[in-house]
Order: structure tokens, then C-alpha cells, then sequence
């Protein structure tokens, strides 16, 4: 999965600049995988991006701004949202990636998932010390049969 980055490789706006930066320089230090797009040179990449952004996540003006985020063709953000998503830690949640093996978030679902095949494995233990306990009953059962079908034979003879 590529992330796609939709940027304007010649904005007169600073803030914007800045926050593609920010973006760029972030998935840089995640060791992200992502392609920068420019909307300022290439006509069909600003039209794609324009077409692909929803409806409810357009400003007012009808056409949003860059950066814009996508997920290959799934929308994630813009840069308020992907903020956001820094601030809480969970950057790759809302860039639809798993997170990276060691990571916290990692680290806790492996452990609930070891917890889990352990639990697994204890009700295997269970049903067979249970199943043990069965055949012991079984095997005493066939030694009292056995015992009292001899004593019935010696009773005939």
C-alpha cells in the first residue's frame, strides 16, 4: 500500500508549505512509504484528487487544498485531520496501515493475541486432563468387570 500525498510543488502560501512539509518530513521519520503528487504541475493528479476528496471534507469553496492524504484510492485526510491523528498517536490508523512490529500498539495486540493462544491452548489442557480422567474411570471400570465377572466364574465352578 502506497500512501499518495497530494502537494503544490509552487505555493505562494507559507502555511501550506509548511504543513506539507510537516506531513512529508513525518512519514519520512515513520519510514513510510509514500508518493509526493504535485497539483501544480500536473493537471490530472489536481483533477483526481478534486474528484476524490468528499464531499463533506471540501471547504466551502468547493476545492480543497493540499495536502491531501489518500490511502492508493481510499481518502485518509488533510492535514488538520492527519494533525490530529499525530497528536493521538494513531497516525497509522488513520493512514489505514498496520502498525510497525515493536510499536506500543503492536506490542499490545501481539500480547492480547499470545494471551489468547494461551487461553486456547489451557482449554486443550483442560479437555485432556479431563479426557484422562475418563479412561482412568474406564479402566477401573473394565478391572471391577473383569474382577467380578471372575468371581462369578469361580461361583459356577
Amino acid at each position: 500500500m502506497v500512501i499518495k500525498v497530494f502537494l503544490a510543488s509552487s505555493s505562494g502560501s507559507t502555511a501550506i508549505k509548511k504543513k506539507q512539509q510537516d506531513v512529508l518530513g513525518f512519514l519520512e521519520a515513520l519510514k513510510v512509504e509514500y508518493a509526493p503528487l504535485d497539483i501544480a504541475c500536473n493537471v490530472d493528479n489536481r483533477t483526481w484528487m478534486r474528484e476524490n476528496v468528499p464531499v463533506e471534507k471540501k471547504p466551502t469553496n468547493g476545492i480543497p487544498l493540499p495536502p491531501q492524504i489518500f490511502n492508493e484510492e481510499s481518502y485518509c485526510g488533510d492535514y488538520e485531520t492527519f494533525f490530529d491523528a499525530k497528536e493521538d498517536n494513531s497516525v497509522y490508523a488513520f493512514l489505514g496501515l498496520p502498525p510497525p512490529p515493536g510499536s506500543k500498539k503492536a506490542t499490545a495486540e501481539e500480547v492480547a493475541q499470545e494471551e489468547d493462544e494461551e487461553a486456547k491452548g489451557e482449554d486443550d489442557q483442560a479437555v485432556s486432563e479431563d479426557e484422562e480422567e475418563a479412561l482412568e474411570v474406564t479402566e477401573d471400570e473394565e478391572e471391577e468387570v473383569a474382577e467380578v465377572g471372575e468371581s462369578e466364574e469361580e461361583e459356577d465352578e
